[in-house]
């Protein structure tokens, strides 16, 4: 019977994601999303306050791990390491351009932020996806160009492969992945 009451659950879940997932996409179709096809001026993705970045970035994990954690900020040039930490665990706030190439109109959207702090393993291995990317992104690059940036990076063996036991924490909620 339990088993039943969560198949069931779950498929309600999934149908209003994909509902809501539906929507976001008519929403770009119409036009309304001035963000989905390039980048929007560096300053509006730049937090004013790097203090408050370093804080948002930290929310993501449980204060136990976040106060001991390399904290990096998002500069005009690309991530950059704010506080140095001792743990090993990295944290930072995502922009939308990590978001899904493929079906999604805030891709380019510079109100997002999503804070998350990197164990040992994903920092080492999770973590350089994100500073090339961001790259890319910075240097005005189109998603087709990121993705083929991306697909040349791992060529070149400029990212490791994933380590066992590599997981980030995004538990803060401060954070904007949806406006």
């Amino acid at each position: 019977m339990k088993g039943s009451t969560f198949t069931a659950s779950a498929s309600l879940m999934l149908a209003i994601i994909c509902a809501l997932a539906g929507s976001r996409q008519m929403q770009a179709q119409d036009g309304k999303n001035p963000y989905q096809t390039s980048l929007a001026p560096l300053d509006q993705y730049l937090m004013a306050d790097r203090n408050a970045e370093i804080a948002l970035a930290r929310s993501a994990a449980p204060p136990s791990v976040a106060k001991d954690a390399t904290v990096m900020v998002l500069g005009r040039h690309g991530y950059e390491t704010a506080v140095e930490g001792t743990n090993g665990f990295v944290c930072n706030v995502d922009r939308s351009w990590m978001d899904q190439f493929e079906n999604s109109p805030e891709f380019w959207n510079p109100i997002r932020r999503g804070p998350v702090c990197y164990n040992p393993q994903a920092a080492r291995t999770l973590l350089p996806i994100t500073l090339i990317r961001t790259r890319l992104a910075l240097a005005g690059k189109s998603k087709d160009e990121m993705k083929e940036g991306m697909k040349a990076a791992i060529e070149k063996g400029e990212l490791p492969a994933l380590e066992p036991g590599a997981m980030a924490y995004m538990l803060s909620k401060q954070g904007l992945l949806n406006s």
